[in-house]
């Protein structure tokens, strides 16, 4: 693979702070909902301190909600104990030039228990690091790519909140998929971030049009599997503090709209033992030629979307993407190059991968990734077979199993599966579990649009 651009160790850190290129490092780490928390470090004080001895922050942003208020029932953190201090340890690996910030570094961290040292084990990357050290000790690397979508807004993000996010105005105004005329109006915003994520350590692929108005698709290069998380992060990051900066808004909601195409985020996976994919073989498999690690890792991969949906689809809103005729996926299934199945095998030889479109944009990579990861290595461990192969129109198929249909659905059978005790222990499980009940109940309380349309007058 070519060098990534604008990765930086700490002698070009150094180098770059004593021309006047670089002022302040932002050292951050990922909560829940995968937004990136953390601090502004004065460039010199970071070289002389934090690059060695990390910092800290308080625990309570393992715990909060999306409105950054301590939520009572976590045992990892709470009043009585007193909303304590996590240590960030910087991982340098990640250290780059965020230049759509004004002579700004970025560095992601691991968190760990101030006292023991140990890695928090509710973190997101402490969760997906533990399924990478679990592949590793099998003899694989998990390589990956995560294909993200969202809309585009004419309205900043101040308008859009003073508009009550109704009657926004999309960038587009027919649906886009693919065009080049349409495409080509809102490369004000898109070829702009394009450039910003490859000079920032962020190698980009390509960008398109996608089915819904003013929706967009810009993909990044495989990787491993945590740096490719790492890279969602930092892009999702990028773009909304763009779209900040022209003055209009971007969002990553799984269904904006109950009118346009939900916006996803497909997972592209592989397993690699040195440089060769493990995926690739000779034993047929309908259509495909693979090996047995592969069929085994698709089974496995299938048999554990529903104790793990959650990761997949961590929101109330999440639920509403899957509908039949919407390129989100609704069933079970498998298919080779097939856009209706919820796993769409593609490649062949070398490049043979599983593409999982359960996924929606408002997902967290690095929980996401953790979930297919485990997932399909417990298939490789149990040689668990797929389904048989489906051919067709699988929104047809009313025999398959559906995806959970709602998060508290889905959040019930995170809770009662033994794998996922298994494979995240048992601190993981309860902790996510309360996370997840907590945004279910806040749903619940809500009182929405649709009921004042439906019920004002007329109940």
């Amino acid at each position: 693979m070519p060098e990534v651009q604008g990765l930086l160790d700490l002698e070009q850190l150094a180098g770059r702070v004593a021309a006047n290129e670089i002022d302040t490092v932002a050292v951050l780490f990922t909560d829940h909902y995968g937004r990136l928390m953390g601090k502004r470090f004065d460039a010199d004080f970071f070289l002389e301190t934090v690059a060695e001895h990390g910092t800290h922050s308080c625990d309570y942003l393992l715990t909060v909600d999306m409105e950054m208020e301590p939520v009572p029932g976590y045992q990892f953190a709470n009043w009585e104990l007193g909303y304590g201090d996590v240590h960030l340890v910087p991982d340098l690996a990640t250290l780059r030039v965020a230049t759509w910030l004004d002579r700004t570094a970025v560095v992601l961290c691991d968190v760990q228990d101030e006292r023991s040292q140990e890695p928090v084990s509710v973190a997101p990357r402490s969760i997906l690091r533990r399924q990478v050290a679990m592949a590793e000790q099998q003899g694989y690397r998990a390589m990956g790519a995560a294909e993200l979508e969202y809309y585009l807004f004419q309205d900043s993000y101040r308008q859009a909140h003073e508009k009550g996010y109704q009657k926004l105005e999309p960038a587009g105004w027919y649906i886009e998929d693919y065009h080049a005329l349409q495409g080509a109006r809102e490369e004000h915003f898109n070829a702009v971030v394009r450039r910003h994520l490859k000079h920032s350590g962020v190698p980009v692929e390509n960008s398109k049009g996608e089915w819904g108005l003013g929706q967009h698709e810009l993909n990044v290069r495989y990787s491993d599997v945590l740096t490719m998380a790492d890279r969602h992060g930092i892009y999702k990051q990028c773009l909304k503090e763009v779209a900040d900066q022209l003055g209009i808004s971007v969002t990553f909601m799984a269904k904006y709209d109950a009118e346009q195409a939900g916006s996803s985020c497909h997972i592209h996976l592989s397993l690699w033992q040195g440089e060769r994919n493990a995926f690739a073989g000779e034993e047929a498999l309908g259509p495909v030629r693979g090996s047995e690690l592969f069929r085994w890792f698709l089974g496995g991969w299938i048999a554990h979307v529903p104790a793990f949906m959650v990761f997949y689809a961590p929101t109330v809103n999440s639920y509403k993407r899957y509908q039949a005729g919407s390129w989100a996926p609704t069933r079970l299934a498998w298919s080779y190059d097939n856009r209706t199945a919820g796993f769409r095998v593609v490649g062949r030889g070398s490049s043979l991968r599983i593409e999982c479109r359960i996924p929606g944009a408002d997902c967290n990579a690095y929980l996401a990734f953790a979930a297919s990861l485990a997932s399909g290595l417990d298939g490789i461990a149990n040689q668990i077979e797929p389904p048989p192969i489906f051919e067709g129109d699988i929104y047809k198929a009313q025999t398959l199993p559906h995806v959970p249909h709602t998060l508290r659905e889905a959040t019930d059978l995170f809770e009662q599966s033994a794998f996922t005790r298994q494979a995240l222990g048992e601190e993981v499980v309860e902790h996510y579990t309360h996370f997840y009940r907590v945004e279910q109940a806040a749903y619940d309380r809500a009182v929405t649009d649709w009921e004042r349309k439906r019920y004002f007058e007329r109940i």
